[in-house]
């Protein structure tokens, strides 16, 4: 049986790969092997670092000595999944792209990357997309149903750069959401601290929450729904969900956070999907120097929906 054989490597680790997971690392390395396999060399001891055994979250230091042995795979194993097969539309929603970036307006219902039981998410999509390409790593993360702006680094010194303006909450993001109801203009800013449960994930207002801040808009009022424009200043799991659900807003088909009755009357105009969408994110360039806005459309099953609420 023909098989794809990658003999022993040692690669001494530059500026360049610092800081850097070694699970990722390999992934770049290791083309065409699944990433199952990666995480059993690694926890088998035969992936070594400065000839010691290390964990798939080890961080990459400079002058560190990696080596990688020979990975044997049966290439119908290698290929991408089936469901991959989805994924060569991903290439027709980048809306921007450069020698350092890519911004992808992500599909809802397509995790950004793949673990938990999923074969696959955006960044595999990608990945898969581009072969040849030396480093892709998510900048940010969104949440499995919403769509939009997705920012995907394709040099290690743009995640540097855009982690930070993270960190210093100097880059911006503005989704549209469909609640339900009249939202009040007076509810311009949100500020409930936020809880997460770490056994089902479930994010509730709660005085021993962490502190959370979201600005809202009125973009569009409609019989019985508005459509807001949302800014979190902080960036807590499924924080513009529950801040517009803690107000008697709840956004348009939230499984989890979501109004049933009013979702039955979203799902009748042929909603089939959490009515999130991260619009617009606007961010300084560092290769470019200057400040800059990107946007993603809305995908057409929501300007039909929006078209039907504004006809009713």
């Amino acid at each position: 049986m023909e098989q794809i054989n990658h003999s022993v490597r040692i690669i001494d680790i530059a500026q360049e790969n610092a800081q850097q997971r070694i699970d990722n690392f390999l992934r770049l390395h290791l083309k065409g092997v699944p990433k199952s396999m990666i995480y059993r060399i690694v926890r088998k001891g035969e992936v070594r670092v400065n000839k010691k055994r290390i964990k798939p979250d080890y961080k990459l230091q400079v002058g560190d000595s990696v080596r990688i042995p020979p990975v044997k795979v049966d290439p119908e194993n290698a290929l991408p999944s089936p469901k991959l097969n989805s994924i060569k539309n991903l290439e027709s929603e980048i809306v921007y792209e450069d020698d350092g970036l890519i911004i992808l307006n992500k599909p809802s219902g397509l995790a950004v990357h793949g673990g938990s039981g999923l074969d696959f998410g955006a960044i595999e999509g990608l990945r898969a997309l581009r072969p040849d390409a030396r480093f892709l790593e998510l900048v940010h993360r969104l949440d499995k149903a919403t769509s939009g702006c997705l920012l995907i680094a394709k040099k290690r010194s743009m995640l540097r750069a855009l982690h930070e303006q993270l960190r210093q909450k100097t880059m911006k993001k503005q989704y549209f959401a469909l609640v339900k109801g009249q939202w009040d203009k007076k509810d311009r800013l949100v500020r409930e601290p936020l809880l997460k449960n770490a056994q089902d994930s479930v994010v509730k207002v709660s005085p021993l929450g962490k502190a959370s801040e979201t600005h809202f808009k009125i973009i569009q009022r409609y019989e019985g729904a508005t459509l807001i424009e949302a800014s979190p200043v902080t960036g807590r799991t499924h924080q513009i969900r529950v801040h517009s659900a803690c107000k008697g807003h709840n956004i348009a088909c939230d499984e989890r956070y979501g109004d049933k009755q009013f979702d039955s009357l979203m799902k009748d105009l042929g909603l089939n999907r959490l009515f999130l969408h991260a619009a617009h994110i606007t961010f300084f360039h560092p290769v470019l120097e200057k400040r800059m806005t990107v946007s993603a459309p809305l995908c057409p099953r929501l300007e039909e929906l929006l078209g039907k609420l504004q006809r009713s």
